[in-house]
Parts: structure tokens; C-alpha cells; sequence
């Protein structure tokens, strides 16, 4: 499945702590991911994407990484027929350092936002 993985305004990679959600009403999946030497994917997750982001932005696990490189955040609407395939596929191919509890589920491929 092809997605649209989204950017901030200025074409970067939107900051985790700072980006405006308040636009934002997609339903989808998301990475979260430090940058870094090397960078590394912190959580990837599903659901209302603002709603999941705030929840994350108070969630220890997962800020005590911004001392390892500022943390990222894209995500893409995805249907939520597919969210639990595709959340799976994220979590086999980038092993994210928080979150163990992913959907026991045939993993749908989708392109790399860092493709």
C-alpha cells in the first residue's frame, strides 16, 4: 500500500513536541523516532493521531528519548480497515524502542516515509 506519510509546512519532518495537531483529524498510523547517530523509531502507534501524539508527548518512555536526538513524528490516514495490518508491518520492520502489545495480525506493507 502506497501512503502519504506527512510533513510539516516547510517540507521537514514535523517535531514531536511542537507541532500543531489542532488541524490535524486523520485517523492512521504514525512513527515516532529520535534522530541521533544512529536515529532510531521510539513508538508507532494507530488511532486519532492528535489525540495519540497528545498522549504521547506526557508519556516518559517515550520523551526520555529526545536526550538521545529530537524527537520526530509523520504520520498517514489510513482506512481503519488496514490500521491494525499496517501498525504490524511498522513494528516488524522498525522494532520500536517502546511498545511490545502490537495487533497479532497479517502485516500490511507500506512505503517508507524515509524512502
Amino acid at each position: 500500500m502506497n501512503v502519504n506519510w506527512i510533513k510539516c509546512t516547510t517540507g521537514e519532518w514535523c517535531n514531536f513536541n511542537t507541532v500543531n495537531l489542532s488541524g490535524v483529524t486523520a485517523d492512521g498510523v504514525y512513527i515516532i523516532w529520535h534522530a541521533g547517530n544512529p536515529g532510531c523509531v521510539v513508538r508507532v502507534g494507530q488511532g486519532n493521531i492528535a489525540e495519540r501524539i497528545q498522549k504521547h508527548r506526557n508519556d516518559r518512555q517515550i520523551t526520555q528519548y529526545a536526550q538521545s536526538g529530537t524527537l520526530y513524528v509523520t504520520w498517514a490516514a489510513i482506512p481503519a480497515l488496514y490500521q491494525d495490518g499496517v501498525e504490524r508491518y511498522l513494528a516488524d520492520m522498525w522494532h520500536p524502542l517502546v511498545g511490545d502489545a502490537f495487533p497479532n495480525v497479517v502485516p500490511i506493507a507500506v512505503n517508507s516515509p524515509w524512502a
